[in-house]
C-alpha cells in the first residue's frame, strides 16, 4: 500500500505571510510516520512564494495556488492545491452534504447546524433557506433542471423543494428510519432513496407516492447510485408488469452500499438481485465509472473498483489511509474521493 503525504488543511493561509509555517506528515503502512514542515521565506519577483521544506522533504514546483512536495525516503510526491475560493459564512458548523446545479450557478448544502441553504456558486451569497425537516438533513441534490432540490433527513422524510421560492412542493413518507442517500432517475419523474431501515424505495414525484421497495437488505443502506447497465448484464425480469408511472427504469441497475459490509446490485425495474460483493467493512458510498465499472468506498478506507460482469474479485483495491471513504465522484478519466481525515 502506498505512502500518504499530508499537509495541514489550512496550509494556504499558514503560508500567506513571510515566515509562515505549515506542518507535513508522511505515513507508510507499518512504518513510523515522518513529520516535517514547510516555511515561506518571501516572494519571488513574479509574486510566487519562496517555500523551503525541513529535512526529509523536498519542495518541487511552486505556483501561487499549488505546491509540489515529495518525500524521497518513501518515494512519494503530492501536489497540494489551495482553495479557489472559500465560503465561510454559509454555515456555522460542519457541512454534511452539498451539490451544484447542472448549470453551475447555484449550490445547495446541509449542515449539522440544522439548516439547508441554497447559495450563489460564484460568491457564496445565500439565496434561500429550506426549512421543514424535523431533525438533521443527511442528503441534498439538485434535479437535472437545476430549479428543484431533493433532500432526505433523519425524520425519515424525503422532500422536494423549489429553488426559486424555497417552498416544499412534495413530501414522501414511508421509510421507517432516517434517509441516508438519494438518487434521481433520468430527468426526475422518479426518484430513489435509501434508509437506516434497510430499504431502498422508488417514488413517483407526480403522484407523491411510493412505487415500490426495490430492495430490503435487513441492514442500513448508507449510499445508492443508479446507472445504465451494459447489455451483457442480466438484470432479471419483473414478477409483475411495472407501473405506468415508472419512467426510465428499464435497463438501469441500482447500487446499494450497505452497513453489513455488502455492496449489492439490483435491477431497478425487475427488483431482482444482480450481484452481491462482500468487502472489508461497512460500505459508505458507491458510484458508476461506466456501464460496467463501479467504485465503492468503505469505513476502513478501502476503495474497491469492480467489474459488474464478474464481481468475484475486485479489479483493484485502493487504500491511501485508514479514514472512512465518505463520497466518490467520477472525474474525467478518474475519480475524486473524500475521506474523513
Amino acid at each position: 500500500m502506498a505512502a500518504t503525504l499530508r499537509i495541514q488543511s489550512d496550509w494556504s493561509r499558514a503560508l500567506s505571510r513571510d515566515e509562515g509555517e505549515a506542518w507535513l506528515s508522511c505515513r507508510s503502512p507499518g512504518k513510523p510516520t515522518l513529520y516535517g514542515s514547510v516555511t515561506r521565506r518571501g516572494l519571488s519577483s513574479d509574486g510566487v512564494p519562496d517555500i523551503v521544506a525541513s529535512e526529509g522533504f523536498v519542495v518541487g514546483e511552486v505556483t501561487k495556488k499549488s505546491i509540489l512536495i515529495s518525500c524521497p525516503q518513501e518515494n512519494v510526491s503530492t501536489k497540494f492545491l489551495a482553495p479557489y475560493t472559500s465560503f465561510c459564512r454559509i454555515h456555522q458548523k460542519s457541512i454534511t452534504c452539498l451539490d451544484i446545479s447542472s448549470g453551475g450557478g447555484l449550490g445547495v448544502s446541509a449542515s449539522t447546524d440544522g439548516t439547508m441553504k441554497i447559495w450563489q456558486a460564484a460568491n457564496g451569497e445565500i439565496r434561500r433557506l429550506l426549512e421543514g425537516h424535523v431533525y438533521d438533513v443527511n442528503c441534498c441534490r439538485f434535479f437535472p433542471s437545476g430549479l428543484v432540490v431533493l433532500s432526505g433527513g433523519m425524520d425519515a422524510q424525503l422532500k422536494i423543494w423549489s429553488a426559486e421560492d424555497a417552498s416544499c412542493v412534495v413530501t414522501f413518507k414511508g421509510h421507517k428510519g432516517g434517509i441516508l442517500d438519494t438518487a434521481i432517475v433520468d430527468r426526475g419523474r422518479n426518484v430513489l432513496s435509501c434508509s437506516r431501515d434497510g430499504t431502498a424505495r422508488l417514488w413517483d414525484c407526480g403522484k407523491s407516492a411510493c412505487l415500490g421497495v426495490i430492495a430490503d437488505c435487513g441492514s442500513p443502506v448508507n449510499g445508492i447510485a443508479v446507472g445504465t447497465a451494459d447489455n451483457s448484464l442480466n438484470l432479471g425480469t419483473p414478477e409483475k408488469p411495472p407501473s405506468e408511472r415508472e419512467v426510465g427504469t428499464e435497463g438501469k441497475i441500482l447500487l446499494l452500499a450497505r452497513e453489513d459490509k455488502k455492496l449489492q446490485g439490483v435491477g431497478l425495474q425487475s427488483r431482482q438481485p444482480v450481484f452481491l460483493f462482500v468487502g472489508s467493512d461497512a460500505f459508505n458510498c458507491c458510484t458508476f465509472l461506466s456501464s460496467t465499472y463501479i467504485l465503492a468506498g468503505t469505513q476502513d478506507g478501502n476503495i474497491y473498483q469492480l467489474d459488474m460482469r464478474n464481481t468475484n474479485a475486485p479489479i483493484q483495491v485502493i487504500h491511501r489511509s485508514g479514514a472512512p471513504v465518505l463520497s466518490l465522484l467520477p472525474y474525467q478519466d478518474g475519480f475524486i474521493a473524500s475521506q474523513g481525515n
